[in-house]
């Protein structure tokens, strides 16, 4: 498998743009994105678990669930039509129907992604002037992949984009992808917007197995802020031109297949958590030798998503006291008096806690340890051979100010 320089525009039949049509204030940002498939790709999707859902989430589960391929994905930034009713509904159909009229398609090919402010109908007319101006504009290239990229941010400091190769049945096949998310991400679904499109020939009950799958161990182990969204959707397209025979069954190309997802997955799970608001820190937190993959993952979720622990990150405080405080209400069985915990980074690596009690070590070298801009968690349990990990970020003051003054 090869990382390379791409976005969505990577695998073969794709193209993409982003412009500023108007939604957000100001005069500069972007806010509106469109990636096309150049023939019928097989879609799958994953939705937030949130039972207040927005109208673009209710309108592409209705299309994931109902057809078989989908043609392209429009997405606005800065408006989220979230609790926004019928009319709300309408006008994300409205938005697909739309693009669908410009790209000579049915709208029930046209998925749509909306994200920004909740309780605010969309203005309906410049996301029509928008589209407008978006589809002369879509291009296959690097930049296509990039302006869409940006044009999906809210919050977020830094466009997410990631693109790789590999070979299948003799023939090169292609991942690109692109999200967006830095607050309200909390681990739920397959959390924040992301989108991924791939030029693989592989069965549509296949790429919805293995996208859930997937997301179970990379999207829905990021926490920002324990803040489910109403809009969470990761979509993924694969239009099949890279020309190599079908997956219809979970063999070597399938595993190759779910190799290259995952990597693509992980990378923008990190990415978001690397850039979660106000942030100054990623927190990895893994958890080895449990009893099982659920009750790993359950206790790295709960060490992620404390709030006193990710003050501590944020304090370069080495309070171990808060890691295993968080891991026994997780609600899970656990012996306190086999855990180790450890911190890692760049900087080294020092036990806290051996056996559920502190080690002699050293604060200012554990200081040392929690002042890099990645910083890992290490709780072994002893309990079995299972593992996980959960990925968030510190908690800070700018976090306080940038949500105090969203709206504005």
């Amino acid at each position: 498998m090869n990382i390379i320089d791409g976005g969505v525009t990577a695998p073969i039949g794709f193209s993409a743009t982003g412009l500023r049509a108007g939604i957000k204030p100001g005069k500069k940002n972007r806010d509106m994105a469109l990636v096309v498939s150049e023939v019928p790709a097989t879609v799958a999707g994953t939705f937030t678990l949130n039972v207040v859902k927005a109208a673009p989430v209710l309108w592409d589960k209705l299309i994931v669930e109902k057809q078989e391929t989908a043609r392209a994905i429009i997405i606005n930034s800065g408006v989220a039509n979230a609790c926004t009713g019928e009319i709300g509904y309408e006008n994300a159909k409205t938005m697909a129907a739309n693009v669908a009229m410009k790209l000579d398609v049915d709208k029930n090919q046209v998925l749509v992604a909306s994200t920004g402010v909740i309780g605010k109908q969309l203005p309906m007319e410049v996301i029509y002037h928008g589209i407008e101006e978006l589809v002369p504009k879509l291009t296959s290239t690097r930049e296509g992949a990039a302006l869409a990229a940006e044009a999906i941010l809210t919050t977020d400091t830094k466009k997410k984009e990631i693109a790789v190769e590999i070979e299948i049945d003799g023939k090169k096949v292609t991942i690109g992808a692109m999200c967006k998310g830095s607050g309200m991400i909390h681990p739920n679904m397959g959390t924040m917007l992301g989108f991924i499109t791939t030029d693989i020939s592989i069965s549509k009950d296949l790429l919805v197995e293995l996208l859930k799958a997937d997301i179970e161990d990379t999207f829905n182990m990021v926490s920002v802020d324990g803040d489910t969204s109403t809009n969470d959707s990761v979509l993924i397209l694969a239009n099949g031109l890279a020309g190599n025979t079908t997956i219809e069954t979970k063999n070597k190309d399938y595993d190759i297949f779910l190799e290259a997802l995952h990597e693509v997955n992980e990378f923008l799970a990190k990415a978001i958590a690397a850039d979660g608001e106000g942030c100054t820190r990623l927190l990895e937190t893994q958890v080895i030798h449990a009893p099982s993959k659920d009750v790993a993952k359950v206790l790295a979720k709960s060490i992620t998503t404390s709030n006193l622990t990710k003050c501590a990150v944020y304090g370069k405080d080495a309070n171990w006291g808060r890691i295993l405080c968080a891991m026994g209400y997780a609600g899970v069985d656990f012996d306190p008096y086999k855990v180790d915990i450890c911190i890692k980074s760049n900087c080294g690596e020092i036990k806290l806690v051996e056996n559920g009690m502190a080690t002699d070590y050293d604060e200012e070298m554990a200081t040392n340890i929690l002042s890099p801009e990645k910083v890992i968690i290490l709780a072994d349990i002893k309990a079995g051979e299972a593992e996980a990990v959960a990925w968030g970020c510190d908690l800070t003051y700018e976090y306080i100010k940038i949500n105090a003054d969203y709206r504005s």
